[in-house]
């Protein structure tokens, strides 16, 4: 396994910091007390707090789309897309949970043209998904309940496990992706 890269440890750190306190309250002084180094010297591998979270969310928002557009145009049927879904949203939180506070809590701190690329990347995914839904409806793979409502109850879940999960340190990475495939696919009952 590669070692990670200093701007790499900066973003993870980073990542943490705005997880806890929120990206508007950590000061780049925060971040290098956390490193144990001074702040000065971060400037050598970033440009500044704006570079971190842009990277975080950018990275994030890209590896969602392109795992949600290999899933949409792929032969499979609905389950199986769906399926496929809450296991992209389960092996990325389980990679990086602190990253995914800023993606879920910050993103409407990036810069204008950063911010326009992310609210186009969540809309297209978000329409991916409701396609996806309407398919399933359309071809009676899935029950005919509301699709706004299907897409926000799913994606609400998904987007909040980074909360949850941490918390849950007993509960094996296949179990959590096996049943909340079950409970969000076919309910409780």
């Amino acid at each position: 396994m590669k070692p990670e890269s200093r701007k790499q440890e900066i973003i993870n750190a980073a990542s943490v910091l705005f997880k806890e306190k929120g990206y508007s309250a950590v000061t780049m002084r925060d971040l290098a007390r956390a490193m144990g180094i001074k702040a000065a010297s971060l400037y050598n591998h970033i440009q500044s707090k704006q570079e971190i979270l842009s990277t975080i969310i950018i990275d994030l928002a890209e590896e969602f789309t392109t795992g949600m557009d290999q899933i949409a145009t792929s032969e499979e049927t609905t389950i199986q897309k769906l399926e496929n879904i809450i296991a992209l949203h389960i092996d990325v939180t389980l990679r990086n949970a602190d990253g995914l506070a800023s993606l879920n809590n910050d993103w409407m701190h990036l810069e204008e043209k950063n911010l326009q690329y992310f609210e186009k990347m969540r809309h297209e995914y978000e329409e991916n998904f409701s396609d996806i839904i309407r398919k399933g409806v359309k071809e009676k793979e899935i029950k005919p309940y509301n699709i706004d409502i299907m897409v926000f109850s799913t994606l609400s879940t998904l987007r909040t496990l980074y909360l949850w999960y941490p918390k849950q340190g007993t509960i094996d990475a296949e179990i959590l992706k096996k049943d909340m495939i079950s409970v969000l696919l076919k309910g409780v009952i």
